[in-house]
Order: C-alpha cells, then structure tokens, then sequence
C-alpha cells in the first residue's frame, strides 16, 4: 500500500472560454487524520453525521482555495433532525483545517442554519452571515452560500473517492456550460477544456490547540476552584475547535 501524504494539496483552475474556476482536491490525507484524531481522544461519530462532517471540511477547503490567501474562515451548522451543530474552519496561511460535531446543549431554532464567519486578519472585524439550508448535504450549502454571500453561482461535486470539485464562477461565465456540469462532465474538463492552473495550496487536519492555551478558558473559575474541581483532583476540558480532551489538574489551574 502506497503512503498517504501529511497534506491535501488543492488546485485551482481556471477553464479558459467558460470564464470558471474550477478547485479540486484528494482529501484521503485531511479524513485519515480525522479518523486518527478521534480515536486519540476516545471519539465515535455516527456514520451519517461523520460523513456529512467530512464533506463540509473538504467544500469549506475548496472555497478557501477559492479565496483570498488572508482569510480564515468559520463554518457552523446548526440542524434540527437530528438535533447537532456541524463545525468547521480553516486558514490558507496557516494550511489547516479543523472540525467537530456537537450533540449536546445544541441551540433550539425554527430552521436549519449555516453560520458563517470571514476574518481577514488578526485585527480585523469579522464578517458575518446566515443562510437557511437544508439537512446533511454540505455540497448544496455551499451551492447557496455563494448565491446568497457571494453573489454568483457555484457547484459542487463528490467524485468518488474523496475527490471534490468546486466551479465557482467568473465574470462573463458560460451560464449554460455551468448549469448543464454533471459529475461524469466535471470528470473530464481537463481533457475536453482549455485550462490553466493558476495555483496549489495545501492543507492538513489540525487545530493547534495545547492545555497551555485551554486553561484560560476557565479564568471565570478562578474564585471558585473548589465548585469547579467538585473534590476531584483533576478535570477533563475539551477543545470547542477539535474536540480534543485535556486533563487540567488542581494543580495547574491554581498555578496558571
């Protein structure tokens, strides 16, 4: 068996005369990591959450290919049926990509939500928006996400073997070309369009999160450590971002 790469490299694409742009990736590197990173901290998703989590990790890495370099981004999904929040994010500079589910405490609303929230900088003032979407299909949230934030249409394609594209369009595109893709058509666009790669980007599963960066997330019991630690010498955080378990001692928390 061949090795698997540490990272996913993504490309983009742009096909000459349908003024489109096409980004694709393998994300065998990003989910094996994933898998890994779950076993390590005693985790288990349910099959069809887990795989809708992996989609929305590999569209979200296509779109920030498609973005600017500068940019970080953060995707939460918030469902009904069933009951969980999705979420993912990513930073071209930083080459990462990071993601979890949440079942518990979950946020009641009327509707399923996209959160989306854009950073184009460590100073910068975030931006942020909502969209309604539509039960664990990530491929057709982002499809509405570049309609409605983006203000272009888009299309999304799993093809197969952990293979996604992403044609987002230009000005000028061919409106007709992009609406009649398929994924048998989107197979063959190397061999049957005039194309350019205009540059690769690679990315890994990774969150950068440490128990010296988890304890300030309990400042707020600072005055209170005997109601946080319940007589236990010990207590276990877990990262919002990854889903990684730490354990914080009595001990360190009092001296941080």
């Amino acid at each position: 068996m061949d090795p698997v790469e540490e990272f996913t490299t993504i490309e983009s694409i742009f096909v000459r005369h349908r003024n489109c742009l096409m980004v694709r990736g393998q994300f065998t590197p990003i989910y094996t990591d994933h898998y890994l990173h779950l076993m390590q901290h005693g985790h288990r998703y349910p099959e069809d959450l887990d795989q809708c989590l992996k989609d929305m990790l590999a569209v979200l890495a296509l779109h920030l290919v498609a973005r600017p370099w500068k940019e970080v981004h953060a995707w939460t999904a918030n469902l009904r049926a069933p009951r969980v929040n999705f979420f993912a994010t990513g930073s071209s500079t930083h080459e990462t990509l990071v993601g979890r589910l949440f079942t518990e405490e979950i946020r009641e609303t009327d509707r399923d939500l996209l959160y989306s929230q854009v950073l184009e900088g460590a100073n910068q003032q975030a931006r942020n928006s909502t969209l309604e979407i539509s039960g664990l299909k990530p491929l057709a949230w982002i499809e509405s996400y570049y309609e409605q934030s983006e203000q272009r249409p888009c299309r999304a394609f799993d093809l197969g073997d952990e293979e996604f594209v992403l044609i987002v369009a230009q000005p000028d595109y061919d409106e007709e070309w992009l609406a009649g893709l398929d994924t048998e058509k989107v197979r063959t666009i190397l061999d049957d369009q005039e194309t350019k790669v205009l540059e690769t980007r690679k990315f890994r599963f990774h969150c950068g999160c440490t128990l010296e960066k988890i304890l300030p997330v309990l400042s707020s019991w600072k005055d209170r450590p005997d109601e946080l630690f319940q007589g236990d010498d010990s207590i276990t955080v877990t990262c919002p971002r990854c889903n990684a378990n730490y354990v914080v001692t009595r001990e360190a928390f009092d001296n941080q």
